[in-house]
């Protein structure tokens, strides 16, 4: 089983913790990571993208000139997708880009994607989150004395206003509950700062 150091707010180490193998050392499967994020971008197009269709575009919709006898073309209306400023045909319209991944790829895609943080030593699990006040000036003090990158993700499975208040200004910095974990958050930061609590309950819900 693969062992971390567990610090305190102070980057002083208290202990450590095993982590399940399963979870933590598994094989980084890329091809699962891939499907992974493009699922979660999918899943956040907005999908708004519209054009106009003959039905929609301004203009009259009387026949410009007669049937036969012109010489012309014959035409029924001036909004046809084949004149200039008339609709366009087979355009994008608003839809749903979102679409089902099976369970047990984002389940495989979610221990790739943690054992590969480990493995690259971007994991650090922090004895608990014990917050002194709720302001974003603790709360940078805190992330710079744990020697955090500029873009980490914060995981804690617990009720903690003043860590909630305190992190959401600071830029590259989210925070995610232990439920809300997800593959695209993991790969998009360059470091994860886990609670003990946390840990432990990923390296139990992903083992089995």
């Amino acid at each position: 089983m693969p062992s971390v150091e567990i610090v305190d707010l102070n980057n002083a180490v208290v202990g450590s913790l095993e982590l399940a193998d399963a979870v933590f050392a598994a094989p980084v499967n890329e091809d699962l990571l891939y499907e992974a994020v493009r699922h979660s971008q999918a899943a956040h197009r907005s999908g708004t993208a519209k054009t106009k269709t003959r039905h929609e575009v301004s203009g009259s919709g009387k026949k410009l000139w007669r049937q036969k006898g012109t010489g012309r073309a014959r035409m029924g209306s001036i909004r046809s997708p084949l004149w200039r400023h008339g609709g366009t045909t087979h355009g994008p319209q608003p839809r749903d880009y979102s679409y089902k991944l099976p369970r047990k790829m984002l389940l495989g895609a979610l221990r790739s994607a943690l054992s590969a943080k480990l493995r690259d030593g971007e994991i650090k699990v922090v004895q608990d989150f014990s917050v002194a006040d709720h302001k974003t000036k603790t709360m940078r003090t805190i992330l710079d004395g744990l020697h955090a990158p500029k873009t980490v993700l914060l995981v804690d499975n617990s009720e903690n206003h003043n860590l909630a208040l305190g992190s959401r200004n600071l830029p590259g910095v989210k925070l995610v509950s232990t439920r809300d974990v997800n593959v695209y958050d993991l790969l998009g930061h360059a470091g994860l700062l886990l609670s003990e609590g946390a840990a432990r309950k990923l390296s139990e819900a992903l083992a089995k």
